[in-house]
């Protein structure tokens, strides 16, 4: 059965509203259902049956599966009437332009239709709109022979042009596809893949090149790439230059006023990697941009980018030291359901993560309860390495809480399941971070001698606080925190002031 409420949720309050208006006025019957449905569907409170029987005071199935049909119907006849009228506005006019001059080419009106043509061409390439210029042009040549002023070898010479945009845009389009694609092998089957390799492979396979002449939708998807490859090496260092120049050129984009959804996506990029890059102010600094573009077209995507917007604001305000301010911003979102599942997991591990470092032990258990789906699940919802975070700090926070036997069943456990993927992507260390774990559980004692942090010492790679992933970090600042008999978050602050003076 259709998901209604994924696609209630991505509408806005104001959204909701008209939506409603526009029912009421398709209604023809006063003992139309799809309003009530619609409010329901809009709380959220109950399951599909309760549904159906609020609605018909019994269980009708075949009445409300209708009934469903046609809501779905409405909304996508709204939604997609919507989207005309804000985003293609341009397109359309165009579109006219286009089949308005082939009319009068057909009656032989050649400068009337010639005119109309040189008008949408300015509009097409002030837009970056290459699929409508091919026709204007194709067009144009076509008839250029009833047109003395054309001068058709830089007619040609044009159309090659926008060709190569064109065909460079669908090479990015194939490109960004099938790197998503190898995401999905990784996050559904859990199947190593070489992201480093795939990307550069794939990159260099269809010839792709950055240009100021690219659309906003396929610079942001070369950002989306770029970024798939940082988050595959857990390096984003590499990536933050190339992310703020190409941020630059989108600011002057012709286009950028028509291009709310991608600018979005991309502020949220940069903030992420800043973040990443334990650049925590710099990174609210993108944050409030976005925050203020989800409030414009009367907060049409406030909705979609709320949690990703309320989740890496509480994590550069917990790792600035205001822990309790990035406590407060997560904690409405508990119990909450929304169609961004991967956020709100994330926002649940995050919260577990903080009342750790605080050492609310109770409240991080609390809400680690909520993880009640097993593994499989979860990994095809975020796939493995979010799981493996989780299961760490599930073993960790059950340590703190002296489940001896819970710790040592997750330890052997997390063994079993994650050593061999651990070690095709080259990250042994979380094995080698286990068993020093595992041998501070056995000999709690043992852990400030000189002997044992000497053990720690050259048990890793040390690769520097500049470019350590931030939350490595925080997991080895719970082991240093009980070599050092420190609280647990000052230890974590000072780990990262200390890699934030390398940069």
């Amino acid at each position: 059965m259709t998901n209604l409420n994924d696609i209630v949720s991505t509408l806005s309050s104001e959204d909701q509203q008209y939506f409603i208006m526009f029912l009421e006025r398709k209604n023809t019957r006063s003992d139309t259902k799809n309003v009530q449905l619609f409010k329901l569907l809009i709380k959220n409170e109950l399951n599909s049956k309760e549904v159906c029987l609020k609605l018909y005071k019994a269980y009708k199935k075949d009445a409300y599966h209708a009934l469903r049909k046609r809501l779905y119907q409405s909304l996508i006849d709204f939604i997609a009437n919507s989207s005309l009228e804000e985003d293609k506005v341009v397109d359309m006019q165009i579109i006219k332009y286009v089949l308005a001059s082939r009319t009068f080419l057909l009656h032989k009106q050649y400068k009337v239709a010639f005119n109309i043509l040189d008008r949408a061409e300015v509009m097409a390439q002030e837009n970056n709109l290459f699929p409508l210029l091919n026709e204007i042009y194709h067009t144009k040549i076509q008839y250029a022979y009833s047109n003395t002023s054309v001068k058709l070898d830089e007619l040609i010479e044009k159309f090659k042009t926008n060709q190569k945009y064109y065909l460079q845009e669908d090479r990015l389009n194939i490109a960004y596809a099938k790197i998503r694609e190898s995401i999905n092998e990784v996050t559904v089957k859990g199947e190593f893949v070489n992201f480093q390799n795939l990307v550069n492979d794939t990159l260099e396979e269809y010839d792709i090149d950055i240009t100021e002449s690219m659309s906003f939708m396929s610079l942001y998807q070369l950002m989306k790439i770029v970024t798939i490859s940082a988050f595959a090496t857990n390096d984003y260092l590499k990536i933050e230059p190339f992310l703020k120049n190409t941020y630059d050129i989108l600011l002057t984009h012709k286009n950028k006023e028509k291009q709310l959804y991608y600018h979005l996506q991309v502020l949220y990029l940069i903030a992420y990697t800043l973040f990443r890059n334990k650049k925590f102010n710099e990174s609210l600094e993108f944050l409030e941009k976005q925050y203020e573009l989800m409030s414009q077209k009367k907060d049409k995507y406030y909705n979609e980018f709320k949690l990703k917007y309320h989740l890496i604001s509480a994590l550069n305000f917990n790792f600035l030291g205001n822990q309790d301010k990035a406590i407060s911003i997560l904690k409405p979102f508990l119990n909450s359901k929304h169609s961004d599942l991967e956020s709100l997991l994330d926002i649940y591990l995050s919260l577990v993560m903080m009342y750790f470092q605080k050492g609310d032990f109770q409240n991080a258990r609390q809400i680690f309860s909520k993880f009640y789906h097993t593994d499989k699940w979860y990994i095809e919802k975020v796939g493995k390495e979010w799981v493996i975070k989780k299961n760490l700090i599930e073993i960790l926070l059950h340590i703190e809480l002296k489940n001896l036997d819970l710790v040592e069943s997750r330890l052997l456990s997390f063994r079993r399941n994650y050593s061999k993927f651990l070690k095709e992507i080259k990250q042994q260390r979380a094995i080698t971070y286990l068993n020093l774990v595992n041998e501070y559980f056995n000999a709690p004692e043992k852990i400030t001698t000189l002997e044992f942090k000497n053990k720690v010492e050259n048990s890793f790679e040390w690769i520097g606080g500049k470019q350590e992933d931030i939350f490595v970090m925080s997991f080895y600042a719970w082991l240093k925190s009980k070599m050092e008999n420190k609280p647990l978050f000052n230890t974590t602050l000072d780990l990262i002031k200390t890699a934030q003076e390398t940069n």
